[in-house]
């Protein structure tokens, strides 16, 4: 191991400090993919990290018929898959912890052979009688299956031990269906047991934006509106349905993407310093400012939000693309954007004036997620009696896919014998520093939620805040279905007219990404 990737574990051991507590983790949906892919071998990373309590178990539940014995082989061939490298003996103590209980998640019966199971669990694993429930779920099973863990007994925390229930996007489909469903919820569980999950605040470089802005005497004093111009967020994806195509034609990409993924960025990106690192007081910092993001008018979704759907494309190798139309699950005539820009506007004395440009799409030319900082440019005064036609503004990139890491960049002047500025990068890479290191990106989120962490989870007001934006938009879109579908080519930017959403500001988009 190189002295890099010491220091990098070093530094995650320090990060999240203690061991998880003693728990039985239930997985419902624990033959699917996001079990498989991310959620065991997560696990089995923060195992290996001795970040995993020695009492500990794994209940998966799902449909599928299936024996402990099946479901430790199948474990067992994901770990090695997902996880990388694997050690027999660690491999040998993961899978004498986890069961499996065949089961209809709407069904009260599977529920007792699921308290059964919990019970030995706690005797055979010391488990404490702590339960984290994972609904690795499609959203409609959400209410029955909490509903079903308050009517078996299994939901309530007291006594000395812990109950929690980890909740996937999407949260609701817009504002009136996630209050419904955190109605629902609260009938059974307490706020201060539903974690209700984003992955991509289990990337190092979302979890570093605090840390950035508020340990940096550099950045902070200049983190508002006097000395940035504007921001950009781009979420960009090569990949189409990816076989998801059923559930994209339900969602479409500004409810699959902006309420979740992109205001937490947004959140992160523009809070006030809180008074600590307590859960609570990050969070109440983040909701200030998903309250402070205006809603826009039926008028202004019209000039200020952009919608495509990408049609057939050709790629770098010169393959054929296929459009979304053509895609599995898809409908041939389907009206669902793949694409979604907007101009945001946060209303209060950090930001007044300070536009945040937001984009995210499939089937774009690079699969990459950045924060991109402009700043105002400095004063031409000194230089206009120089060959210097115009300054170039400062940028601060935070990129957090799929390459992590944080770029600067600024003016110099070329060697020569006249006054020439050119533009420099200063590049921080993760990889470069601390080594690479297999993750899941749930490591910490999961780890988080054994200790009873929510500093990375959202609230319900904060749920409700996100949707309380976008569901205009969905109510305008829907009264006026897009009559130019598709509109942009895939392996492109997308549609003309989100460029023309910063053209028209005298901006343009950050297309030359690093």
């Amino acid at each position: 191991m190189s002295v890099a990737q010491q220091a990098m574990e070093q530094l995650e051991t320090m990060r999240i400090g203690k061991a998880g507590d003693p728990c039985v983790m239930v997985i419902f949906g624990a033959a699917g993919d996001l079990t498989r892919r991310k959620l065991i071998p997560a696990l089995y990373n923060l195992a290996k990290h001795n970040l995993l309590s020695r009492e500990f178990a794994v209940v998966g539940v799902a449909r599928n018929a299936m024996s402990t014995d099946q479901f430790r082989a199948k474990v067992a061939d994901d770990t090695r898959e997902f996880a990388g490298s694997v050690d027999a003996d660690l491999m040998d103590w993961f899978s004498r912890r986890i069961y499996y209980v065949t089961g209809e998640f709407k069904d009260a019966s599977s529920y007792q052979q699921l308290r059964d199971q919990l019970q030995k669990a706690d005797k055979d694993h010391g488990t404490h009688g702590n339960y984290l429930f994972y609904l690795a779920t499609a959203p409609i099973f959400f209410a029955d299956i909490v509903q079903q863990l308050g009517n078996a007994g299994i939901a309530t925390s007291g006594d000395g031990h812990w109950r929690r229930a980890i909740i996937e996007k999407p949260f609701g489909r817009d504002l009136e269906s996630a209050r419904a469903l955190n109605n629902e919820l609260k009938k059974v569980l307490t706020e201060d047991q539903i974690y209700r999950i984003d992955h991509y605040l289990g990337k190092e470089t979302v979890q570093n934006i605090l840390a950035f802005r508020f340990a940096n005497g550099i950045f902070e004093p200049i983190w508002n509106r006097r000395y940035i111009d504007h921001v950009q967020i781009t979420v960009g994806e090569t990949v189409g349905s990816e076989g998801r195509g059923g559930y994209l034609e339900q969602a479409g990409t500004l409810r699959d993407m902006v309420p979740n993924h992109i205001f937490q960025l947004i959140s992160l990106t523009a809070m006030e310093p809180p008074i600590s690192f307590q859960a609570d007081a990050v969070r109440d910092e983040q909701a200030k400012i998903l309250h402070a993001v205006s809603p826009l008018s039926s008028e202004d979704v019209l000039t200020r939000a952009v919608r495509g759907q990408f049609g057939e494309g050709v790629s770098e190798k010169g393959e054929r693309i296929p459009a979304y139309r053509e895609e599995p699950d898809v409908s041939p005539e389907s009206r669902t954007e793949t694409f979604v820009a907007m101009k945001l506007s946060i209303d209060n004395w950090r930001w007044a004036d300070v536009p945040f440009y937001l984009r995210t799409g499939k089937r774009m030319p690079r699969r990459h997620t950045e924060i991109a900082i402009q700043f105002r440019r400095a004063p031409f005064v000194l230089f206009r009696d120089t060959p210097v036609e115009k300054l170039s503004r400062n940028q601060l990139v935070l990129n957090i896919q799929p390459e992590e890491g944080i770029s600067l960049q600024f003016g110099v002047k070329t060697p020569g014998p006249i006054m020439q500025l050119g533009a420099v990068n200063m590049d921080f890479r993760y990889s470069d520093y601390f080594g690479a290191s297999a993750s899941t990106g749930y490591e910490r989120l999961l780890h988080d939620c054994m200790i009873g962490d929510a500093t990375l989870f959202q609230r319900a007001d904060m749920v409700e805040a996100g949707w309380s934006v976008v569901t205009p938009v969905l109510d305008v879109w829907k009264a006026l279905p897009p009559r130019n579908f598709p509109n942009y080519a895939a392996g492109t930017w997308g549609p003309k007219e989100a460029e023309e959403l910063l053209t028209r500001d005298g901006r343009h988009w950050r297309n030359e990404l690093r």
